[in-house]
């Protein structure tokens, strides 16, 4: 049986990122086609893939990878197989609508949302948006895109 939610040890456990470059934080919902993760990391100084710049919008890319990822192993878990080993091999129609995730306005909650929808193919759609404690988004998208993940 697959969880309803998962914490940042629970994602570890279906993600090959570890420790701080394990960006997601938790897994708020799941079904077949698409997951619902939060990601709150985003203004540490200490963040792995912090710039002298800061953390530059682009980076985004790499926590809707993260919940792809954590989402083909929950579907993998739920038939009882395994996922196997993948990787993002391009992300196309990409739109940034800030520069920086750091220094996106405060809300409430101070989360980064990520929802990924699987198409049932290869082909995702990512969308990355700051969220406030009523899980309303309150800024734009900070990214939004599709992606193509291939089976290593």
């Amino acid at each position: 049986m697959s969880p309803a939610q998962l914490d940042h040890a629970g994602i570890e456990a279906l993600v090959p990122h570890r420790g701080a470059m394990c960006l997601l934080d938790r897994m708020v919902s799941w079904d077949e086609s698409r997951i619902e993760c939060l990601a709150t990391g985003h203004r540490d100084p200490a963040h792995p893939l912090r710039s002298r710049s800061g953390l530059m919008a682009g980076t985004a890319i790499e926590y809707a990878a993260q919940a792809a990822a954590l989402h083909g192993g929950l579907v993998a878990q739920a038939s009882g197989a395994t996922a196997s080993p993948g990787y993002l091999a391009s992300a196309r129609e990409v739109r940034l609508d800030t520069w920086r995730l750091d220094d996106l306005p405060p809300a409430a909650t101070d989360a980064l949302r990520i929802v990924v929808v699987d198409h049932a193919s290869e082909t995702v759609t990512f969308a990355v948006r700051a969220a406030d404690a009523s899980d309303a988004f309150v800024h734009p998208f900070i990214y939004a895109g599709r992606a193509v993940c291939e089976d290593v």
